[in-house]
């Protein structure tokens, strides 16, 4: 083989090895694009898990519940069915939640209000309220009933 031939070759495999390792570098770098696109966003830590970060982490969504009171609660979570009556809803402010606390007492209007009741499901659409946050609600929309 002749020294033209050989370096030719040579340069042949150099370049060769370059797109290689260049292909395999790029491969890499969309491999860790695509494991960094589909990383979950986050945790679901449920309480009492000792297993699952720290306390304040789970502190954490008990701090963004606090402070709601039963009006902002009726506002983002009751309106849309109890503004309107809708499905059967006792209507605020036209009475039917006064009378039906009149007719089955307030232990039964919270009970319902917490399991849910007919169509109205379990703390209606305030999946997260406390018992005192659903009973604040209701106590809010009988004072203004």
């Amino acid at each position: 083989m002749n020294k033209f031939a050989a370096k030719a070759a040579s340069a042949l495999c150099t370049l060769g090895l370059g797109l290689v390792l260049a292909g395999s570098i790029h491969a890499a770098t969309d491999r860790d694009a695509i494991i960094e696109r589909i990383k979950p966003h986050g945790n679901i830590c449920l309480q009492g898990d000792e297993t699952c970060g720290t306390a304040a982490a789970a502190a954490a969504p008990a701090a963004a519940t606090a402070g709601r009171t039963g009006e902002s609660i009726y506002t983002r979570s009751c309106a849309a069915c109890h503004g309107s009556g809708v499905l059967g809803a006792p209507k605020f402010g036209d009475g039917q939640l006064s009378a039906l606390k009149n007719e089955k007492g307030m232990e039964t209007l919270l009970a319902n209000a917490i399991n849910g009741i007919n169509a109205m499901p379990a703390r209606g659409t305030c999946a997260d309220c406390s018992d005192e946050e659903i009973e604040a609600t209701v106590e809010y929309m009988l004072a203004n009933d």
